[in-house]
């Protein structure tokens, strides 16, 4: 097994169970969670760790909002996922620690800037239009050349942070958020969505050395934390309100991207 100290184990823990609350509800969280493993261990082998515990809160979340996902949106995003998961295990193959970190902070740090971008743009061209009836949204937004343009871009840059970092969270996140996703379809969505990624990303890590019997041993301890905190993130969920909900998602995907690239 690696060698921790009892105050390490106590970090992964803990990040263990914001693994669990991250899937059933505030998926950026997850940010905070991968930044604590590469903290503790070394930030290459930390995604061969942390990949088995996503898997057993992707289980669970599924679970919980199986019946909430919105299939159009996946199968638009698989393909440019695919792309980008090559394109991750390519560069897992020269990268170094510090590659790692950089590059995968920097990025989330851009998508968070980006979308905040996007949603004060929208909100002053709300304040500046002629005030119309309102109109209910039945479905989010990704039909056209336009949302098809950026389901691939957000794809290929989801593939690529969660084979490199399991890092597609926050991306990923922000997608569905952009694309006008309810709490309830976003988590639906989300919850398919790593499920079928992540347990497509285990060949990959497994050739590249990063999942073993060691890892997957202190896998098996961690394991356990990872569910009571599905079970709390459940509990939360429905008392948090739309507007703090995506605020917590990009809060956390801005903390996670700062701990990585000024670690």
């Amino acid at each position: 097994m690696y060698t921790v100290t009892l105050g390490e184990f106590a970090a992964l823990a803990a990040a263990s169970i914001l693994v669990g609350f991250s899937k059933t509800a505030v998926s950026g969280a997850n940010t905070v969670s991968l930044a604590i493993f590469a903290a503790v261990l070394p930030a290459r082998e930390s995604t061969g760790v942390l990949l088995p515990l996503l898997i057993v809160g992707d289980v669970l979340a599924v679970r919980t909002y199986r019946r909430h996902a919105h299939w159009g949106t996946l199968w638009r995003l698989f393909p440019a996922v695919a792309a980008g998961v090559v394109v991750g295990t390519v560069f897992l193959l020269w990268a170094g620690d510090a590659a790692v970190r950089t590059s995968i902070g920097a990025i989330l740090l851009l998508m968070a800037g980006v979308t905040l971008w996007r949603r004060r743009t929208a909100a002053r061209a709300d304040t500046s239009a002629v005030p119309a009836a309102p109109v209910v949204p039945t479905a989010p937004d990704t039909d056209g050349a336009g949302a098809r343009l950026k389901a691939g871009s957000y794809g290929v840059l989801g593939g690529f942070t969660t084979m490199v970092a399991n890092a597609g969270g926050p991306v990923m996140s922000l997608y569905l958020l952009s694309a006008g996703f309810r709490k309830l379809g976003f988590l639906g969505t989300s919850a398919w969505f790593f499920l079928i990624v992540n347990v497509a990303k285990v060949p990959f890590s497994v050739g590249l050395g990063l999942i073993d019997g060691r890892s997957l041993l202190l896998d098996a301890l961690l394991a356990l934390f990872v569910v009571p905190g599905a079970f709390i993130g459940k509990a939360c969920v429905d008392r948090i309100n739309q507007k703090l909900f995506e605020r917590l998602v990009i809060a956390a995907t801005v903390l996670g991207g700062l701990q990585l690239l000024l670690r």
